[in-house]
């Protein structure tokens, strides 16, 4: 750049690197002034979070949520309280700022999961405590409708003090958008439902409405393997992971393993939380709460797991994972550890080792990736 001073190209080489690099957003499920969506430049090289913005006005956001084209950001909002919402936000700019539209109430107590469809016109929401799920429409700008599909679900499971009624803890839309899941923890099992993205109309699916999981489970959270053809089910009250075979043409899911999230000679309380997958999907991780440890799987050519290690998380109660889209980073946001933690990724026999400096965040409780 003939002209330019030395001192004035560096500057401008410095922003225009801070640019590019991805967005990651950490919920604070925090109340008063702690709560927030904290937004955090990453530097891809160097495996380190820079803080950027803080964004308030949203109360214990649990669970947080990005449209397919990265220009909306949808938040649990009041979570807990006599009524539970989900929020609307513009993301603008490469600065983290977040720009309130609206929010809906999300039909339910304790809601803790929201997730946007592949076509970005339709969110979806579980509530935990009331054991119920709600499906709301995007409008054009981003803002939210009000709810048009509700289902409440119903019974109990194996564990007489956890498992009474039902508890809606994830609701995750399929890769072809076709179906979504709800996996439920009080009642032992994974609800199925069709789903019509452009209305954002639900429908039990008719071929198999749920898949039932053995007493006791507690199943929380789930993910698709990138391959398409496989479901994997992280469940709380077990500490194991249940892999599926799925069928994408009529969304049903075939039980085909379980595996332990814990060492075998571990006799502590623990409950797990979250699960992930690597873009390769070569390799699984897994949260331990109580424990605070993540499991690392070996996943085979048949969907299988293999347990590799079992390793501190670097905080109490991980909460949360995000592994890059690179495949070279994992991130968990431990929530009552207040901290995110990067770990570097050996793609080659996927272990996992602590990277850096933990970042402090109040009650981390998920993570969001933007590029």
């Amino acid at each position: 750049m003939k002209g330019i001073p030395l001192a004035l190209l560096a500057l401008v080489t410095t922003a225009l690197a801070h640019a590019e690099q991805p967005l990651v957003f950490v919920s604070a499920f925090a109340s008063a002034e702690k709560a927030g969506i904290h937004a955090f430049g990453f530097d891809s090289e160097k495996g380190m979070l820079k803080p950027l913005k803080r964004t308030t006005g949203v109360q214990s956001p649990f669970f947080i949520a990005l449209s397919p084209d990265r220009r909306f950001l949808y938040s649990i909002d009041e979570f807990g309280g006599k009524d539970n919402f989900v929020a609307a936000f513009a993301i603008e700019g490469r600065g983290g700022d977040l720009r309130a539209l609206n929010r809906q109430n999300s039909r339910g107590k304790a809601a803790c999961y929201v997730e946007v469809d592949p076509t970005g016109k339709s969110v979806l929401v579980a509530n935990y405590s009331s054991g119920n799920v709600a499906s709301l429409p995007v409008m054009g700008d981003g803002s939210l409708g009000e709810s048009v599909s509700f289902f409440q679900h119903s019974g109990s499971g194996g564990d007489p003090e956890r498992q009474k009624g039902p508890n809606a803890h994830c609701f995750v839309v399929s890769p072809d958008g076709r179906h979504a899941f709800a996996a439920d923890l009080g009642i032992d099992k994974v609800m199925i439902y069709a789903l019509d993205a452009a209305t954002a109309k639900l429908t039990p699916n008719a071929t198999q409405p749920f898949a039932k999981l053995t007493p006791g489970s507690g199943p929380r959270h789930l993910t698709f393997h990138p391959g398409g053809k496989l479901v994997y089910l992280i469940n709380e009250l077990a500490n194991t992971i249940t892999v599926f075979d799925w069928n994408a043409a009529d969304g049903t899911l075939q039980e085909k393993q379980s595996i332990a999230t814990l060492p075998a000679d571990f006799t502590g309380k623990s409950y797990t939380a979250d699960l992930k997958i690597t873009p390769d999907g070569k390799h699984l991780y897994g949260t331990n709460r109580g424990h605070d440890s993540l499991a690392s799987y070996r996943i085979a050519a048949d969907g299988t797991l293999t347990l590799l290690t079992v390793q501190p998380s670097g905080g109490k109660g991980p909460q949360n994972l995000l592994i890059t889209p690179d495949g070279r980073w994992l991130l968990c946001a431990n929530m009552p550890g207040n901290n995110v933690v990067v770990f570097k990724i050996d793609s080659a026999s996927g272990s996992i080792k602590s990277h850096g400096e933990a970042v402090e965040v109040p009650m981390a409780s998920c993570i969001r990736w933007m590029e």
